[in-house]
């Protein structure tokens, strides 16, 4: 498991399908269904939260706040900055155990001594896009909803990455990348954080079951000769990290002979040796 480390991103507790966390300072509560022991760690830290995430019995849910908690605020990974705020379905715009694929792709891209040209699908609010343009990348952010790509714009704005080039997409993700087929773009990095379910831009459906596969094979005609690493995340129930492995040896690996890897992705909780899966991944990165 890749187990990521984030100063200002803390688990502070987990018990009975709930996590309290500190961002920056800010203690949330949130429901997680990996969770599924009862012993609190740490009870009296239950008691000290500014924002917890309720459960609606018809669906959905809402967020209650107390006084301290702004409309948004901002965590950094090393020299990245990310603007955090509550979201509908108890999100914050940031999943902080993808730093470890930050840090991955930081270090692939600098390490190459080339110009890179990264494709980032799916690309939420920025974070792996934030990544690639700080480590030198030129990146094309894809995304259907426009309120997110205009929330990854000022995670670049904050990170101090204005002078990067950074081109910011609204589009189905499936049809963006059959244009680029058509017009001959090239990208030496692909990555891509599908849903399990969603709509694109104008309505397109998307259920990873039956689209995932699909993409890949269409990605695989938008790499450069000399491609760099094609990184799928997921955060599916039901789909093990061996089949990304296997979509990806199917496809990429069948093309450009490298090294394809798999696994989990996690977070510590604090003063513990207890680890949180979050997700998981499969990686195809050029044999050196």
């Amino acid at each position: 498991m890749n187990i990521t480390n984030f100063d200002e991103y803390k688990i502070l507790d987990m018990a009975d399908g709930e996590k309290v966390e500190s961002w920056n300072g800010k203690i949330l509560r949130r429901p997680d269904p990996q969770i599924i022991w009862k012993e609190k760690s740490n009870p009296e830290i239950w008691k000290k939260v500014d924002a917890t995430y309720h459960r609606s019995s018809t669906g959905g849910g809402a967020w209650k706040k107390n006084k301290k908690i702004p409309d948004s605020w901002q965590v950094h990974y090393k020299d990245l900055t990310f603007n955090i705020k509550l979201m509908g379905f108890k999100h914050t715009g940031l999943f902080p155990e993808q730093a470890s694929n930050w840090d991955y792709m930081i270090d692939k891209i600098k390490k190459s001594e080339r110009k890179i040209k990264v494709l980032n699908l799916f690309a939420y609010t920025g974070g792996a896009t934030v990544a690639c343009a700080y480590a030198g990348a030129d990146v094309v952010h894809v995304d259907s909803s426009r309120g997110m790509v205009d929330w990854a714009k000022e995670n670049i704005k904050s990170s101090n990455l204005e002078d990067k080039f950074v081109r910011f997409i609204v589009d189905d993700c499936i049809k963006f990348v059959q244009r680029e087929i058509r017009r001959g773009n090239k990208y030496d990095a692909i990555i891509m954080d599908p849903p399990s379910f969603g709509r694109g831009a104008n309505k397109e459906v998307w259920r990873v079951e039956d689209n995932l596969y699909e993409l890949v094979e269409l990605c695989k005609e938008v790499l450069s000769n000399d491609p760099l690493f094609f990184l799928i995340n997921s955060y599916t129930t039901g789909i093990s990290s061996t089949v990304l492995k296997n979509i990806l040896e199917l496809t990429i690996n069948k093309k450009y002979k490298g090294i394809v890897a798999n696994g989990e992705i996690g977070l510590p909780m604090e003063n513990s040796n207890i680890i949180l899966p979050c997700g998981i991944y499969g990686r195809w990165e050029k044999n050196e």
